[in-house]
């Protein structure tokens, strides 16, 4: 059996939300400079993203984030999983409208189960923005 609590879980204390967090490349620079700015709220969730975007906002940012696969890999499935599953309460995911994504049907299923189980999902810094400053999650 594990020793770390389970994500969401702070030990014994009270349990933590869990947020999602992944950024096309082309959008990777705003997912930083969002993360830095909102550092300390961010840090008082259990953070989960994308291989690539939970390295660089563990590197560049300091959080601490647990990192899946890729999103061509597997990441984005797992993150909608996760959101099927309760696990998650929001999604910030930075939509890069002006590139192609040959793992766009991934994407489109992070959408769909955010949809079906009413799970706030921000594709843009103004919608991230607005949810983490009205604290709904």
């Amino acid at each position: 059996m594990s020793s770390e609590p389970p994500p969401g879980h702070g030990g014994d204390g009270p349990k933590r939300k869990v947020l999602a967090l992944v950024a096309h490349d082309g959008k990777k620079a705003d997912m930083v400079a969002f993360a830095t700015f909102n550092r300390e709220k961010l840090a008082s969730y259990h953070l989960i993203a994308t291989a690539t975007t939970g390295k660089l906002l563990s590197a560049k940012v300091g959080l601490q984030v647990e990192s899946l696969l890729s999103g061509p890999l597997g990441g984005d499935v797992q993150i909608a999983a996760r959101v099927a599953s309760g696990e998650v309460h929001a999604v910030f995911f930075l939509v890069d409208p002006l590139d192609k994504h040959p793992h766009d049907p991934d994407i489109q299923a992070i959408q769909r189960v955010c949809n079906v189980h009413d799970v706030p999902l921000a594709t843009n810094l103004a919608t991230a923005n607005l949810i983490i400053s009205a604290q709904t999650v």
